[in-house]
């Protein structure tokens, strides 16, 4: 990591010809300009949950459902956790102004986080919110030795703070911060060829199923069983917890409700999956007026077999070959496919992509591919343009951003498949000053 501080020594001219010669060290302290950045975003990030924890809308931000659910594991209502009239009526005790979504999350992240349902709201946003904050800071330097595109420290650092979605999940309390550090650790640990360390941290994000689930059925499709089995350990802790937080009553209300959301995706209760920058969002919006929920799910389900099961083909060539881009950009496409693929997908869903673009941004094509350069960049640009994102969602047309996703898949799936990487932009994978 880049050292943020220095000390400098310059030795003093000669302080008289009547004194003997002697040498005075100066000492100066400085602070370059990547501190500077660094220092003003933490403030900024740490002024931001504080501001928002004393603002209007705390009770209508997403984390008011989240508290929800950890509120009545910490009350010992567990077994009720997944009875929507029980968690209306607790909403109604604790907010004045409450946010109409129920807690549809995994029974084991209301046991998690039932510690902060102890505390006041307020209380237990400003601690979550301060962690999510922490979060951000540090995962620039973590995924840095991967991704040393751009160069400039500067520039790397402004990619951080200007993509929407990280911002968006601070403001509403949400996981997707935690769920980007389980994507980081697991391409680290693949990095590292340590695969039952990665299944472990893949499966520790399956508070996210939606998308967890789908990254690794890659792995089951090339029996990865050393993944696999790391992803068992952390998916059998985690269903132990689940069974304790809510006992077997509440585990089946939680499939009861799973199945009620999917058959009823305009619920807006339920978080309408109609609009949303997924598969099963885009495929909606196209044909809704044509055929029924039903159908639409079957051409779902259809299109997500084939996009995995072609994900899954496409890693397994690029390791055969051992081209030493390949695995940057396969994980970069399987992320963009897990998120394809989940069924619920909102704006702070977006926050794992931050990883995709950084490893696909450092095997950027050269110039002999003009077209994946132009397609690229273009694709790249509107992830990283904030507007975008507020444009969509205000205008309900927030699944227009699934073909963007899709664009990065297959761009970087055709990257992998380069076969000589002087073709590609030449860069450097590891850093010694990180």
């Amino acid at each position: 990591m880049n050292q943020r501080y220095g000390v400098q020594t310059v030795d003093s001219p000669r302080a008289s010809s009547r004194v003997a010669e002697r040498t005075i060290t100066k000492v100066e302290f400085g602070v370059n300009e990547t501190t500077l950045v660094f220092l003003g975003a933490a403030v900024l990030l740490f002024s931001s949950v504080f501001w928002t924890a004393n603002g209007r809308n705390l009770e209508k931000i997403d984390f008011s459902v989240t508290y929800l659910g950890a509120r009545m594991v910490q009350q010992g209502q567990g077994a009720k956790l997944y009875d929507l009239t029980e968690q209306v009526k607790l909403r109604s005790a604790l907010y004045e102004h409450p946010n109409p979504l129920i807690y549809e999350h995994p029974p084991f992240e209301a046991l998690l986080l039932s510690p902060l349902g102890a505390l006041p709201y307020k209380t237990a946003y400003l601690i979550w919110g301060s962690i999510n904050a922490m979060l951000w800071l540090v995962l620039p330097y973590v995924i840095r030795p991967y991704a040393p595109v751009p160069g400039d420290e500067l520039a790397y650092l402004a990619l951080w703070f200007i993509f929407a979605p990280l911002g968006i999940a601070l403001y509403q309390g949400q996981s997707s911060i935690v769920l980007l550090l389980v994507y980081i650790l697991t391409f680290i640990s693949l990095k590292g060829s340590r695969d039952l360390l990665a299944g472990i941290f893949l499966g520790l994000g399956l508070f996210k199923f939606q998308f967890v689930v789908p990254f690794a059925l890659i792995f089951l499709l090339r029996k990865k069983w050393r993944f696999l089995a790391g992803f068992a350990l952390s998916a059998t802790a985690l269903g132990a917890l689940s069974l304790v937080a809510v006992g077997w009553r509440g585990i089946t209300s939680y499939v009861h409700l799973l199945l009620s959301i999917g058959s009823n995706p305009g619920n807006v209760s339920f978080g309408s999956a109609v609009d949303m920058p997924t598969l099963h969002g885009f495929v909606y919006a196209l044909l809704s007026r044509i055929v029924g929920v039903s159908a639409i799910s079957i051409v779902v389900a259809a299109i997500s077999v084939l996009l995995i099961l072609f994900t899954a083909s496409r890693w397994e060539h690029a390791e055969r070959t051992s081209k030493d881009n390949s695995l940057d950009l396969v994980f970069a496409a399987a992320v963009a496919m897990s998120l394809m693929t989940g069924l619920h997908m909102f704006t702070h869903d977006f926050s794992p992509l931050m990883l995709a673009l950084l490893l696909v941004a450092a095997h950027f094509p050269s110039h002999g591919h003009p077209g994946l350069r132009w397609l690229l960049g273009i694709t790249m640009a509107l992830f990283w343009f904030p507007p975008l994102y507020f444009i969509l969602v205000g205008r309900h047309g927030l699944y227009l951003m699934f073909p963007l996703l899709a664009v990065l898949w297959v761009v970087a799936l055709k990257l992998s498949g380069i076969p000589d990487n002087s073709t590609l932009t030449t860069v450097v994978t590891a850093r010694n000053e990180c």
